[in-house]
Parts: C-alpha cells; structure tokens; sequence
C-alpha cells in the first residue's frame, strides 16, 4: 500500500471530478452501508473526537505526476549502485548487499521515513500500523528468510530440525474472532450460526486447500510457494491465473454464501480486491502456499508486534541507515554514452536538484512510478495490465470498549457482511495495559468500484465524511462505542498495493517488468510479483542485490 497520486482526470465528459463523484453517490458513505445494520446520524455524534487525515507526500507524488518544473542540478556526484525506493524491497537489496560486504551504494526515498506500505505510526497509548500489519512463520526451506528472522531475533534457536520463534513476537491469545448471527464467535471462518449444508461447503474447501498444499507439479515444485517464483511451472496449475477466483469456485461447485463471504474477505485483507477481479492462482496461493512449521507454534502462526511491519522496516533499515538519504525523489534516469546511469534527483526538503552518476541502479518503486521515469524506455510493459488498489485506515484510540456478546476481544476483529476487513488491536502484544485505553487499527478496501474513481472519491472525501462512512460499522460491531472514542488518525493510500488480476501473475507483463536493462538497471517491487506481502518484497529486493553483484563481481568488496 504505497499510494502517491491522485486520479488525473478527463473520465467524465462535461462534468467536473467532484461533481460527478457527487452525482455518483462516491463522496458520501452511504455507498459503502449496506451491510451494516445500525444507522447513525451524520456529523453529530463526533464532537468528543479529535483527529486528521493523511497520507503518502503529496507534494512528491505531484513532481512526477504534474511534471512540474525543477532546478537544474548544481551537483555531480558519483556512486557504484543506487537504490531508488526504500520500501521493503529497497531495504532488502540495501541489506543484501551489505551483508555481502558491498558497500559502494545509496537508497533514496521520498518520504521522511522509510518502509513504504509497511509504514507505522505512535501515540501516547501506542504504537500502531498504518499498513500492513503482520506476517506469519516462514515455510521452513525459505533459508534467506529465517535467516534474517535468527539475525533480528525472531527465530532465537532451533529444536529438533524446526526453528523457535520468539515468543514476544507470536501473536498472543485471543488471536481472532468473527461478529456472526448475533454474537462474537472464536476464528475468523463462519461457523456460529450456520446451517449443516453451509458447514459442510467450508469443510469440503479446507480439504481441497490440504490436497493443494501438498500438491506438485511435473517439475517436482510445490504448486504454490513463497516466493511465488518458486512455484511449479506445471500448466495445471498456471492456467488458474487465467480465471478469476470467483469462477473457480462455481467451477467447483462452492456456492455457500458464507463461505464465498469469507474467501472474498480473504483476498480483500490481503490482496484489496474481491474475489471476481482476483486470479483463481492467487486465490488459492493465499492458502495453499505457507507451510510453515515450528517447534512452538501452529503451523502459519501469525508474527505482530504494536507498529505491525514497521518494526521489520526497523530491522532492514538499521544496519544501512548511513546509506539512507530521505526526502529525495528521483525524477530522471538515462543511459550515458559510457554505460554509466546520469539519475536526477529533487531533494523536496531543500528544494535542490544533483545528478547521481551510478554504474548500476535497483529502481525498487512501483511500475505507475517506473511508468513517468522512464517514459523514454521501452519496456514491453503494458502498465494499463497493472491494478493499484487503494486503501483507507482509521487509528482510533479508544478508552474502553462496550460489553459485547460471545468472544472478548482479539488481535482480529472482523464483523461478518461488512464493508471493511475489520480492525486489530494494536495493544495485544503489550505485555500489560495500565488501563482501558487502547488503539484499533481499522482497514477499509475501496474496491467496490474501478481504482481510479476510488482512488478519486477517496481523495475528495473530507474528514466528516471518513467517520460517517466507518462509525455506522463500528456501531454494528460495538453499539455505543462513538462515546468510548477519543481520536481518529485518517491515512489514504491511493495505490496501496498490487492486486493479482487475472492473467497478471503468469502473465507477459510481469515477465517483462522484472528484465534488467542494459544489465545496469535493475527492478524490483512487489509489483514484480503481484502479490503484496513482505516475504515477496523481501525476495524481490534480495534477487535484484544478486543482480547487482553479478554485475559488479561476486561479492566483490566495494
């Protein structure tokens, strides 16, 4: 979820942007309340709370996509290997590199902090995400991976063949809990209420899922892995990225709304879009793919901690902070006569402009940035093929919570038939509380209508308009809950992440984004992957840093 720019125009013939989204019904929340049962009066119950709305730097986003003019650059300077982004991949190439006692290299980033979707935010209650939020124990033969969980204490030993994990880090109990049929059931998959029929459907699914899991393909590669990279290249199984999700299941006969409820909640959490717009591959990677195990954990145990993600980002960036130059966004890129990169670069904060002279570059920003960058290279990527899906994000600090039925409350909260994913409690790994103040991270997907128009309507909606569309919700969820809260931090992304379309993830374009040019430029990003997780930005950092060492010599010492 790394959203810079606002829609630009020109969808509506004669109408202005606001006017339409007005017309449409876009700005105002009723859009968004048909699953919610408890109505509340607009802009009158919000009085005892305080809050804003932000987001991703604007100001940057807007050099690129306005094209505004910038000073000429009054500096030169020279640098073995750039890093332009510092998101997740960005830091995981930094690190790599380092790792391998490469030193000659920069990261750029935009922002005055880095970590991209895996952002974070505090109060004086706590920490908390503004963006992803957890990840779970890593398949055990991902050796990359549990590396850098033993290096940064995650995994603190091994018991027969299987890793530790840190048991601060393990998502403590109640881990989840579902608002169903009346009543806060245990887990997040429809149970409480459900017809026999319905049970049986879900059941059916998860057996499938065990099959999928185990399953290989004619190269002896499991059907779906982390990285995704690593998955068979078995036809069987590809030719499911050529389909939607949705009509993989009517293809199998799943038709039981309660468990069509909770796969398109699935892919909502983590891919932003609905079932219908998601490939049948990527539906099922979401559950056939970890395998995780641990000497003592579930299998695919969840890992948080209060800033979600932000505390990996910490980990990445600690050890290359020196290398880290913030508040500096790279506007142009081109190939000099010597093979070398000429890169300009804006520093937005003292408004100067520098040329970076680099023999290689990891540009580790998404494609719809690549896209205004490098508009003179030609990529053989069609970008229209490349869905953003935006993101809204609702910290609210809350000094209790109402009496509620059934399950107490949980790391997960999720209501059923709701527009949104639900929130997590930020505090749950707070090893004591010191009283009922507590902050809730609540996720909204804005994919009931094209990303664009979403994007817009998102960016035009005002303060009051944010609460009138999230507290009938949270009303449902916990009537009387508008007195117990304190503040709201809005947070907007407008390209949160990469949605895995159909015949994205297999397909052509995703080949070619990932292809060097002039094997000098390198790429990488979720983007290239299609799937916005961190153990995917991880490993899209670590193969471009492999990438850049091959070029310069293995493990050379620069």
């Amino acid at each position: 979820m790394s959203g810079r720019r606002f829609y630009n125009g020109g969808f509506v013939k004669g109408i202005g942007r606001r006017s339409f989204l007005l017309k449409a019904g876009l700005v105002t929340g009723g859009i968004f309340l048909s699953g919610c049962l408890r109505k509340i009066k607009p802009n009158t119950t919000y009085k005892n709370i305080s809050g804003s709305i932000k987001g991703p730097n604007a100001k940057a986003g807007h050099i690129l996509r306005d094209k505004l003019p910038l000073p000429a650059p009054a500096t030169t300077r020279k640098v073995k290997t750039l890093i332009v982004g510092g998101g997740i991949s960005g830091l995981s190439a930094a690190w790599h590199l380092q790792k391998q006692g490469y030193n000659d290299f920069e990261l750029l980033e935009l922002e005055n902090h880095t970590g991209g979707n895996a952002h974070y935010g505090s109060n004086s209650t706590s920490a908390y995400p503004l963006g992803a939020h957890y990840v779970t124990i890593a398949n055990n033969e991902d050796t990359p991976l549990i590396n850098f969980y033993r290096e940064c204490g995650i995994i603190t030993g091994f018991e027969n063949g299987l890793p530790v994990y840190n048991e601060y880090y393990l998502c403590f109990d109640p881990e989840e809990r579902l608002l169903i049929n009346g009543q806060w059931q245990e887990g997040l998959v429809p149970d409480f209420g459900l017809p026999a029929a319905d049970k049986a459907q879900v059941k059916k699914f998860f057996v499938l899922i065990e099959e999928l899991k185990k399953a290989k393909g004619n190269d002896g590669k499991h059907a779906f892995d982390i990285p995704l990279d690593n998955s068979s290249a078995d036809e069987k199984y590809r030719s499911l990225d050529k389909i939607s999700f949705a009509e993989y299941l009517k293809q199998q006969g799943f038709h039981s709304a309660y468990l069509l409820w909770y796969l398109n909640y699935c892919c909502k959490d983590d891919y932003g879009q609905q079932i219908q717009k998601v490939s049948a591959w990527a539906g099922l990677h979401y559950f056939a793919s970890r395998r995780g195990k641990a000497a003592n954990a579930e299998p695919n145990a969840v890992l948080t901690w209060p800033e979600g993600n932000g505390w990996l980002t910490k980990q990445l960036a600690a050890s290359v902070a020196p290398r880290i130059i913030k508040n500096n966004i790279c506007y142009s890129l081109s190939h000099q006569s010597d093979g070398k990169l000429a890169v300009q670069v804006y520093d937005i904060a003292k408004g100067t402009s520098a040329t970076i002279i680099a023999d290689n570059v990891i540009m580790a920003t998404p494609q719809f940035v690549n896209k205004k960058i490098l508009k003179d290279v030609n990529r053989g990527v069609n970008y229209d093929a490349m869905h953003y899906s935006p993101w809204f994000i609702a910290n609210i600090t809350v000094k209790g919570l109402p009496q509620s039925k059934g399950a107490g409350l949980c790391w997960d909260n999720v209501a059923y038939n709701t527009p949104s994913v639900g929130y997590v409690n930020a505090g749950q790994q707070a090893i004591s509380m010191t009283n009922g103040k507590r902050v809730l991270t609540w996720y909204l997907p804005l994919c009931d209508h094209e990303p664009r128009v979403a994007r817009l309507a998102a960016y035009t909606r005002t303060y009051e308009q944010w609460l009138d569309m999230m507290m009938p919700e949270l009303e449902f969820m916990h009537p009387g809950i508008s007195d117990f809260i304190e503040h709201v931090e809005c947070w907007i992304w407008g390209h949160g992440m990469i949605s895995p379309a159909v015949n994205y993830i297999w397909g052509a374009d995703r080949q070619a984004a990932k292809q060097p040019i002039n094997n000098n430029l390198f790429f990488a990003h979720t983007d290239l992957s299609g799937i916005s997780i961190f153990e995917e930005a991880f490993h899209q950092g670590l193969r471009a840093a492999e990438q850049v060492l091959a070029y310069n010599g293995k493990h050379a010492n620069a």
